[in-house]
């Protein structure tokens, strides 16, 4: 399991079930309405929006929330939405490097929120630069397991242009370069397979190997960053290997 991924599938699954539903639909309308503010309402000629929507209606925010979002984002009806992307570098235990993405409409308030969630939690932020260099932005397209073979994602994915697949706990990880996204997305969809989520993340270019006790306080303080509204998504560099996973599964 790598942590570039939020730290898996799995865990968004179990935030669903365990009371977070209302943080995570928020940030998903969030998602739909920035998308509709750069692209436009039309979902088939924004991309991006047309997969924050898949996105949150498998996550079962209401058509009627995915609506009036897509229509705040694109200025339909009077309203309007503004929000400052940031990204803040930081280090987590053991020199765990994290990304933290924030989508807010209130600098002030989202900074001193990452800044207490770090603090607590065994956390520094860090120079800018300092981490970003071990981490790409890439195209990431999480692909049910179910029913689907190895075979069947890279056969499908590869000659549309994806570098690498990976298995997870949940399915597989296509990886693409950003601009190949949508291409990828499209032709695991023509091909029948069922995707997750697709979007740009970022993607550590080199990942490090952490025990079960590491993996404990890093969880704990990115569950403490994903607490704040502003936090839209939180990558690491981690790595856990089969044994250590088991452990934490066991739990």
């Amino acid at each position: 399991m790598s942590g570039h991924s939020k730290w898996a599938t799995t865990k968004h699954k179990k935030a669903v079930i365990d009371g977070r539903r209302a943080k995570s639909f928020a940030k998903l309308i969030k998602n739909i309405e920035v998308a509709a503010k750069m692209g436009g309402a039309d979902l088939n000629g924004n991309p991006t929006l047309y997969d924050a929507v898949q996105k949150a209606k498998k996550t079962s925010v209401p058509n009627d929330n995915i609506d009036r979002a897509i229509k705040r984002g694109a200025g339909i009806g009077g309203e309007a939405v503004e929000y400052q992307s940031i990204t803040y570098e930081a280090y987590g235990p053991s020199g765990v490097a994290l990304m933290v993405e924030v989508l807010t409409d209130n600098k002030n308030r989202a900074a001193a929120e990452v800044r207490t969630g770090l603090s607590r939690n065994g956390g520094t932020l860090a120079d800018p630069g300092s981490v970003a260099y071990n981490f790409s932005r890439k195209g990431v397209i999480v692909v049910s397991g179910e029913g689907t073979t190895e075979d069947d994602v890279m056969l499908a994915a590869l000659d549309a242009g994806a570098e690498e697949i990976e298995p997870h706990a949940q399915g597989f990880e296509v990886i693409t370069d950003p601009s190949q996204l949508v291409e990828v997305r499209k032709a695991l969809q023509e091909a029948g397979l069922d995707y997750e989520s697709a979007d740009i993340e970022f993607v550590p270019n080199l990942k490090v190997e952490i025990d079960a006790d590491t993996a404990r306080k890093v969880f704990r303080l990115i569950d403490a960053l994903e607490d704040s509204d502003d936090v839209q998504n939180v990558y690491s560099n981690f790595d856990l290997t089969a044994e250590v996973q088991a452990e934490l599964e066991a739990e």
